[in-house]
């Protein structure tokens, strides 16, 4: 888990790469202009509608939309402890889809993660289209195939993914351009400093932060949720009454 000097605001430089009639992905630079993302009244565990300052971009959400019960995850796509994290987070939230929801806000860290925007950004794209979760999950389960690329080469990559998810490559490399994205990555950035996240993966069950041996071991983790599920009045999933 790695921390990160906070706050970086986005200034999205486009080099556009045409490959194969395509746009490439972006190079990214950041200064300090965080001063526009004010969330001094957001509540940090309710989900996120699109806003102004998210580009109109709400919450990522899988599951239960409308649950009392909430898991939150402030994660970077190029962390390492978050791909490690993947493949429990990915098993428990399937489990619990019908009686959980749960969020997955960015916290990208530019300074060490040279990739992580580029990866967030393609996320963000496919989720415009509807395949959110999709990318979001092969971005996961590849990160040792894609985290050293760089120009023509990660811009290949990410938009072949968008071509197994059958999405219009044409919009998706336009939208990974498009500052409403930047506006997204920035303002989950913001939430995650209010939270007080420090360090990726972090995750917030019903506004606890939970502890490393907690989200990285599925029983803990499957504990802690179905002690908020019952707290709640919610039935538990078959296989764990």
């Amino acid at each position: 888990m790695i921390e990160e000097n906070l706050l970086n605001k986005t200034s999205w430089i486009i080099f556009s790469v045409v490959t194969a009639g395509l746009f490439g992905l972006l190079i990214f630079f950041s200064n300090t202009n965080s001063t526009k993302i004010n969330v001094d009244s957001v509540n940090l565990t309710a989900v996120q509608t699109g806003n102004k300052q998210n580009g109109n971009i709400g919450d990522q959400v899988f599951g239960k939309a409308g649950s009392k019960v909430t898991l939150i995850n402030y994660g970077d796509f190029q962390c390492p402890g978050c791909g490690s994290a993947h493949s429990t987070i990915k098993t428990v939230t399937e489990l619990y889809k019908e009686q959980i929801q749960f969020v997955f806000r960015n916290f990208v860290l530019t300074d060490i993660h040279a990739n992580a925007k580029a990866a967030a950004g393609a996320a963000e794209a496919a989720g415009l289209q509807g395949k959110y979760w999709e990318m979001h999950n092969k971005i996961y389960e590849s990160q040792s195939d894609w985290e050293n690329l760089s120009g023509t080469e990660r811009a290949d990559f990410f938009t072949n993914y968008a071509k197994s998810l059958k999405l219009d490559t044409t919009k998706f490399n336009t939208d990974v351009a498009s500052s409403a994205i930047g506006d997204k990555l920035d303002y989950d950035k913001a939430l995650g400093v209010k939270a007080g996240v420090d360090a990726t993966p972090t995750f917030y069950l019903n506004g606890t932060k939970l502890d490393s041996d907690v989200w990285g071991d599925e029983a803990k983790l499957k504990d802690a949720i179905n002690t908020e599920l019952k707290k709640a009045g919610i039935e538990l999933p078959a296989s764990e009454k």
